[in-house]
């Protein structure tokens, strides 16, 4: 009987949660449905903005991320790349190695600025803070969340002859809703939070936030959650994940009506020019195999370098030595670290076996009077705030340099014992559970043909127990099967469910004939 492949990790050291992982509960048969996709963008296109609004909008650092139109999402293969990211080193453990989303990632496919100050503010009353920067207090204002559709239908038609007040008022609704279906959004709905407003109550001073790096650190976490075998939804920028992994991995990329004209900005804009047919006819189990098979000639490590760069890049081309940062992302009490010496060979150096992480305290904790995030403020507050708040400013003294004399060999060498090799079994419960019970067949037959009459009592003792064990053996499959098909008939009716099973008295048939 062959033995069943170990999907790994060997060594437990980097991927300690391997227990709670989705992973860990597909290997034991238990499928979860394709996950719900929370992004609230079908609706962005009835916004109708001024020239004065548009100009506000720019100066805010939105005016890129704003002309992405909606992306129509892949949830299965959102699903599947789910599966293979970990929360333990924030990137996605797949065959040829470790890969990320990076800041340069989030800048050119997004548009979105990722230098400057992090994304945290002043939390106060939500209803103190819609009535002095909108104007009015939804009726239904509970837990700070305000619904995305009353921002719609209150302010997504400004006057042109507006006063400078009201026009500000409907932008500061806009860059709300705007985040809110998009890089802030939650599984709670079509809800935003109201803790954002206040960040644009100054359209300049909000262009100064790193708004890409707080996206990513929203993205990350909600991955990280997503990876989790008891979830079953996933928000944040999904359209930056999947077109993540359309540039970057050959897997369930569509097709375009037309080529495409790369010297668009944001780069998210070249995926709007799709197929009219389907993109495949895959679903989640095709994408998670074609993850486990995945080669490096699958993969575009630099998939920028060739494209043509418009004018607009400019904006971001000093910023993007962030993209090799070793620094912490925020997002108002969200701190993700960002990790680019795992993903090296993204920026087209070689990969060494990299350091071990250390975990990090993911929540930051501030004062309900918020902060006025200067370096200054930084060296004066103390504890877990200090440490994060301070890598980020501190985030250009931590950019990862090229090494000489890399063996790549090394790396692949240390990767495949601490990586998690499968998500997907290499045959079906079903097909191994067959292969498990005629090997029990062959071992029954071959006890069986043997003399025993001319064995002596030690050796038909011996006989004996190597047919108990063989039975034993049986019925610890036949009980584990219906282990797994209790937990799995919590999620799915009886008569679709594909797993195996065979009572007690089916297997000592099966051992006796």
């Amino acid at each position: 009987m062959g033995s069943i492949i170990d999907p790994g990790p060997i060594d437990r050291s980097v991927l300690y949660d391997q227990e709670n992982h989705i992973s860990s509960a597909i290997w034991e048969g238990q499928e979860r449905s394709v996950l719900r996709c929370h992004e609230h963008t079908s609706m962005l296109e009835q916004w109708k903005l001024t020239p004065k609004q548009i100009e506000l909008v720019e100066k805010a650092g939105f005016g890129y991320f704003r002309m992405i139109p909606t992306i129509s999402l892949d949830n299965a293969l959102i699903s599947a790349l789910v599966e293979r990211w970990r929360k333990e080193t924030n990137t996605f453990h797949l065959p040829v190695g470790e890969m990320t989303i990076t800041l340069e990632d989030v800048a050119l496919i997004l548009g979105l600025p990722i230098d400057g100050k992090p994304v945290m503010g002043v939390t106060r009353p939500p209803g103190n803070v819609c009535e002095n920067l909108l104007g009015k207090v939804p009726e239904d204002l509970t837990g700070g969340m305000l619904k995305l559709t009353w921002l719609k239908e209150s302010f997504s038609k400004c006057p042109e002859d507006a006063p400078v007040e009201e026009i500000e008022r409907h932008t500061r609704a806009y860059l709300l809703y705007l985040v809110g279906c998009t890089i802030f959004s939650t599984t709670t709905g079509n809800k935003v939070s109201a803790m954002y407003l206040p960040l644009f109550k100054n359209f300049d001073e909000a262009g100064k936030f790193a708004w890409g790096a707080a996206a990513l650190a929203f993205l990350y976490r909600a991955l990280g959650n997503a990876s989790l075998k008891s979830q079953s939804t996933i928000s944040g920028s999904l359209t930056l994940l999947q077109c993540w992994s359309y540039y970057r991995l050959n897997v369930g990329n569509p097709k375009f009506n037309q080529e495409p004209n790369d010297g668009f900005f944001p780069f998210a804009l070249r995926w709007k020019g799709r197929a009219t047919g389907p993109r495949s006819n895959s679903n989640i189990v095709t994408y998670r195999k074609a993850l486990d098979s995945l080669q490096p000639s699958d993969v575009k490590w630099l998939p920028y370098r060739d494209l043509d760069y418009s004018p607009e890049m400019e904006d971001f081309k000093e910023s993007l030595i962030l993209r090799a940062s070793e620094t912490v992302l925020i997002c108002f009490d969200k701190a993700e670290r960002h990790l680019p010496d795992r993903c090296l060979r993204q920026f087209g150096m070689l990969q060494p076996i990299p350091k071990d992480v250390q975990r990090w305290e993911r929540k930051i904790r501030f004062s309900d009077q918020g902060l006025d995030v200067t370096k200054e403020t930084i060296l004066q507050l103390k504890g877990k705030n200090q440490a994060e708040l301070k890598e980020w400013m501190d985030r250009r003294l931590h950019i990862i340099k090229d090494e000489e004399s890399v063996d790549e060999s090394m790396y692949m060498e240390w990767y495949e014992r601490i990586t998690r090799k499968f998500v997907g079994r290499p045959e079906s419960l079903e097909s191994e559970f067959q292969r498990i019970v005629t090997a029990m067949r062959e071992i029954a037959d071959i006890a069986d043909s043997l003399l025993k009459d001319e064995m002596g009592f030690q050796d038909r003792q011996s006989l004996d127990e190597i047919k108990n064990t063989a039975l034993s053996s049986l019925m610890d499959v036949v009980e584990d099967s219906k282990r797994s098909r209790r937990k799995i008939a919590t999620k799915r009716k009886r008569e679709d469910d594909p797993s195996p099973t065979i009572s007690k008295e089916a297997a000592l048939d099966v051992w006796m004939h």
